[in-house]
């Protein structure tokens, strides 16, 4: 996965989510990081970068991010909250290398909920 800072992380498809906005059907993919899976605590980590229409504009322009775990996926189905949406730390400051959204996972409808920009100029 491309970064802020253009180096690449290494992750693996883990799943795909498929959910209804309005009367959109809609598709995000779901990530798990190589280097935690190494991590006991952090094996079960799982990722979703996401841009939608609101990315640089209301919300941060390099995407936002919401995270589950393996466990809390029930019966082949996870409870999508975009309200825990939230900014990487690129967002506020320079020198991290924050995974990018990819293409597959920029969506075309505008996510309200969530983190947004906070006054700070996007790129």
């Amino acid at each position: 996965m491309n970064t802020s800072s253009g180096m690449k992380k290494k992750y693996f498809k883990y799943g795909l989510l498929t959910f209804r906005l309005h009367d959109s059907l809609l598709h995000l993919y779901v990530y798990q990081s190589k280097e935690l899976m190494k991590q006991e605590k952090l094996k079960e980590y799982l990722f979703v970068p996401f841009g939608d229409a609101t990315s640089g504009f209301e919300s941060y322009g390099g995407g936002r991010y919401i995270d589950f775990y393996i466990s809390d996926i029930k019966d082949n189905k996870v409870a999508i909250d975009f309200n825990k949406a939230y900014n990487p730390y690129c967002a506020y400051t320079t020198g991290y290398n924050c995974p990018l959204p990819p293409l597959e996972n920029l969506l075309k409808v505008p996510i309200t909920a969530g983190e947004k920009n906070y006054g700070k100029k996007i790129h």
